[in-house]
């Protein structure tokens, strides 16, 4: 059985957010690349959801590095992954508590 991939209202906020700022600062082939990262990880979540660890901050997340800059943060369940957060590794390490609330 496949579980469901949901993005929290939050996640889906910042990827809109990170996609346009990937294609105005980048390119076209930076935010494709990203997207292409991005479904490749989800496919990997929703196959072994535990293939990535556990948040060493925040107990019952998981984590998954996208790129250097950008990890995503989800939990799961039998039926559904829920996607948390996707963060800017570059942030205060502390902001990323208020933003799994």
């Amino acid at each position: 059985m496949k579980r469901e991939i949901k993005l929290s209202k939050r996640t889906m906020r910042k990827l809109d957010s990170l996609l346009v700022y990937l294609e105005k600062e980048w390119s076209t082939n930076a935010k494709h690349e990203f997207v292409m990262k991005l479904d490749k990880s989800l496919e990997q979540i929703q196959k072994l959801p535990d293939s990535f660890p556990e948040s060493e901050k925040i107990r019952g997340l998981r984590k998954c590095v996208l790129t250097k800059q950008t990890t995503l943060f989800y939990k799961y369940s039998e039926t559904t992954i829920d996607v948390i957060t996707i963060f800017d590794n570059r942030q205060n390490p502390k902001s990323l508590k208020k933003e799994t609330k």
